[in-house]
């Protein structure tokens, strides 16, 4: 489990960094991270499953470094348009982003799903709550 966390700091840090200052990055990586402990473990202990923590932990983290290297290879690639001037190189860039959230939402939706044997529509619901939990609240405390 902890080397999967260390994969996500370090590939987390090089994404925000690429894309911000590299203290605001690192501090949104940290608190990303502070918050997908907090949400799962809030759900293992809602339902009475905490044995499993280490489980589902590393099973969401494995999905967030595959997606994470991912979002590095795109921003990657959007520095290499940028250089040659493409023209489209944001709307590529954005349209790759939107399709890997999609992708991330469908991935940790499914290890939900066929953990807690949840119907498909509340594992939607909870991967998409934790989406806005890891991803949104950090984003708004390093708007503030």
């Amino acid at each position: 489990m902890w080397k999967t966390v260390a994969f996500y700091l370090i590939s987390g840090i090089i994404v925000e960094g690429l894309i911000s200052d590299p203290a605001d990055g690192t501090l949104e990586v940290l608190l990303r991270t502070v918050m997908a402990f907090s949400s799962v473990a809030t759900l293992l202990l809602v339902v009475r499953q905490w044995p499993y923590f280490n489980q589902l932990f590393t099973a969401i983290f494995v999905c967030e470094n595959f997606i994470m290297t991912l979002a590095t290879i795109t921003e990657g690639l959007y520095f290499l348009m940028v250089m040659n001037h493409y023209e489209n190189a944001e709307e590529i860039s954005i349209g790759i982003g939107v399709l890997l959230v999609g992708w991330y939402l469908a991935i940790v939706s499914y290890i939900l799903r066929q953990f807690f044997y949840y119907k498909t529509s509340l594992s939607v619901i909870l991967a998409l709550s934790y989406f806005v939990l890891t991803y949104g609240i950090p984003m708004l405390f390093m708007d503030i």
